[in-house]
């Protein structure tokens, strides 16, 4: 099949396998609560011995690991149990995410750090959606106000890293669009329109400066700030600097998509659109829709694949098939959700209780290769969870 292959073409031939089976929910959710409870063990063994460390990340060379609060993953442990309470409506969920997401409240005050969307927003925009508790919406604002403070007027982003500073001056990361929603919400919960307009801000700039001809998406961009200019276009996580690192291209496709749900712009729409063209013609694509860790890893077909930047996308997929004209969206998440079910899920009881195998957090750095991750666990329940009709606000 060739690169330029009409989108609406693609599809059909696509959704033809899947038509035939589905995943089910019931006893997906199920065998994921089972291995959740031995990932809730391993959690409360681990801080016996290390109590700052408050949630579990991976598991590498064997070894389970855990990270301290202001990790950017450390949010997505407690999420996860609000997405079990979410299906179950089982007080047990309600009373574990409580505990856990506590443990992550202090990062409101965090202006070291862009993540503060996955951080905060995961577990107490879950939270707050689910209780409406009104502790959970002052950390959400406090949250966003501290994001706020890492916006430059002048480039017209939200700066990703305050590290190696010898690399780039101001680096600005396609994963950053994941963060907007904790803005946009902040504005629906306060009605202060600052917030709404640096998240509008920096999609427009992201959309403008991050993205080549065919739509996919650089990883780093690097920005003067006296000018507002460009100054080099790289990665930190993919296999080079012209190349299409798969979790990227994920982020990019759901962040747009976010942004057209609270904005309605149809650039926006427009965009995630062409994102997923890019993803599912992409000659490197693999027929179950699983991804291989950058798109043009040179050992393709021998390269890793990244399970969480397949979960991501089946996410984004169910959201956008209720905005995008195209009819055929939620097939290919379903797709995307049949073959990690399917292939990808740790046994019961493995993995330190880990849902999902075979992911890749940052392969030039030689660290989490074909591992389970924890961002790839929530984005798969997300998925479970919009396959049975979550609605959006």
């Amino acid at each position: 099949m060739k690169l330029k292959t009409s989108l609406f073409a693609l599809l059909i031939p696509v959704c033809g396998v899947v038509q035939a089976q589905k995943v089910n929910i019931a006893k997906a959710f199920a065998d994921a609560a089972k291995q959740t409870d031995v990932l809730i063990k391993s959690v409360d063994s681990a801080r016996k011995i290390k109590p700052a460390q408050v949630s579990p990340r991976t598991v590498e060379n064997g070894q389970f690991k855990m990270v301290v609060s202001r990790d950017w993953t450390s949010g997505f442990f407690p999420a996860e149990l609000w997405y079990f309470y979410q299906y179950t409506k089982d007080k047990k969920w309600l009373e574990l995410a409580k505990k856990y997401t506590e443990d992550i409240k202090k990062e409101q005050f965090n202006k070291g750090t862009h993540d503060l969307g996955f951080m905060v927003y995961c577990p107490f925009g879950n939270g707050y959606r689910l209780t409406g508790d009104p502790a959970y919406r002052e950390v959400i604002i406090q949250a966003a106000k501290s994001l706020s403070t890492r916006f430059n007027a002048k480039a017209g982003v939200i700066k990703s890293w305050d590290h190696n500073g010898d690399k780039w001056k101001y680096p600005v990361i396609i994963d950053n669009m994941m963060n907007l929603e904790l803005l946009f919400e902040a504005t629906k919960l306060t009605g202060d329109s600052s917030f709404y307009k640096i998240a509008v801000s920096h999609a427009n700039t992201t959309l403008k400066n991050h993205f080549r001809p065919d739509f996919s998406s650089w990883h780093v961009i690097d920005y003067d700030t006296l000018t507002g200019n460009v100054r080099n276009k790289l990665t930190a996580q993919g296999y080079s600097n012209e190349s299409a690192w798969a979790r990227g291209q994920a982020w990019g496709l759901y962040g747009y998509t976010l942004c057209y749900r609270y904005t309605k712009n149809p650039a926006y729409l427009k965009q995630a659109e062409a994102i997923a063209k890019f993803i599912l013609n992409n000659p490197t694509q693999n027929k179950d829709l699983v991804p291989y860790w950058d798109y043009n890893a040179p050992n393709i077909p021998n390269a890793p694949r990244d399970a969480s930047a397949a979960a991501i996308t089946a996410s984004a997929f169910y959201e956008l098939a209720n905005y995008s004209k195209a009819d055929k969206y939620k097939e290919l998440a379903d797709k995307i959700l049949t073959s990690l079910t399917n292939s990808y899920r740790a046994p019961i009881g493995k993995n330190y209780g880990f849902i999902l195998e075979h992911s890749t957090g940052h392969l030039p750095a030689k660290s989490e290769i074909d591992v389970p991750i924890n961002y790839a666990d929530y984005y798969y329940l997300e998925a479970l969870l919009r396959s049975k009709g979550y609605q959006y606000k």
